[in-house]
């Protein structure tokens, strides 16, 4: 076999894997947007394109239950798990990055290691913390919850990236006269553009898709979150769910992650090959 006939065929075989990737991602939402727009029996034939779509299941969704307010909930405690986990991130990383102190290597395996443990494993914890501090069914009681998981990832990740960051331009920012938060805001913060927005968009995902807490730590629908709200749509009776409204409301919970995967790609993919290549 030539080097021609033999590029060719890896090329090709490239293009396969792609489309195979391609298609192994994509089709499942594509599934849910189908299964959205059936009702009925249609829910049970293969069909890739609905011959009459039935937006009914969209109307359903609203109609039947709080759902704006469920996702207005998930809009809240996601932004505000970010915030205060990119404030409290940004500010670790400097005094784990920047401040040379003893013990500084083990105390940021410490902030790794509390992401290790489970969420079972905390629960009953975390439940009794949350019920001391008089935060039981409310979105307090989620943000502090959501905290344990999101801000270790946060710290890890920032740290190793304010690592990266030249020395010079600290010293720079000293002689000049600034203080270490004028520092940390003028001049780290706008270099850490990727970093920030990767760490707070995996952890907005974290927070807008997680479940076992948010069912845990609230009690009425006005404070249910979204994934707890799908999970609690019901039909006539137990064995009758209405897979359209179903699919649906996962469909409109769906589209706003696409949404900022889109507008932030660029400086995802800066921040997850930030530090790749030290040079």
């Amino acid at each position: 076999m030539d080097y021609k006939t033999r590029k060719r065929l890896l090329t090709v075989a490239f293009y396969v894997m792609v489309a195979f990737i391609v298609i192994y991602t994509v089709f499942p939402f594509y599934w849910a947007v189908v299964s959205s727009l059936k009702a009925g029996a249609a829910l049970f034939r293969v069909e890739f394109v609905p011959p009459d779509p039935a937006w009914d299941n969209y109307v359903s969704v609203f109609r039947e239950q709080p759902f704006a307010r469920n996702i207005l909930n998930s809009v809240i405690v996601a932004f505000v798990t970010v915030i205060l986990s990119l404030f409290l991130a940004v500010t670790a990383a400097y005094a784990l990055g920047r401040v040379y102190f003893r013990g500084r290597g083990v105390l940021l395996f410490v902030v790794l290691g509390v992401s290790m443990f489970p969420q079972v494993a905390v629960l009953s914890g975390l439940y009794e913390t949350i019920r001391f501090l008089g935060l039981y069914n409310s979105l307090w009681a989620l943000i502090l919850s959501y905290l344990i998981f999101t801000l270790p990832f946060t710290v890890w990740v920032l740290t190793t990236f304010m690592r990266e960051l030249p020395k010079e331009l600290e010293e720079a920012a000293i002689v000049d006269g600034a203080s270490p938060w004028q520092t940390i805001v003028s001049v780290f913060m706008p270099l850490m553009g990727p970093a920030l927005a990767t760490t707070g968009l995996l952890a907005f995902i974290a927070a807008w898709n997680e479940f076992l807490f948010a069912l845990t730590f609230t009690l009425t629908n006005d404070m249910r979150t979204v994934p707890v709200a799908i999970a609690l749509i019901s039909g006539a009776s137990q064995f009758e769910l209405p897979w359209g409204n179903i699919m649906a409301a996962s469909v409109i919970v769906t589209v706003p992650l696409i949404v900022l995967v889109l507008i932030f790609q660029r400086k995802i993919v800066s921040g997850l090959t930030a530090g790749a290549v030290k040079g």
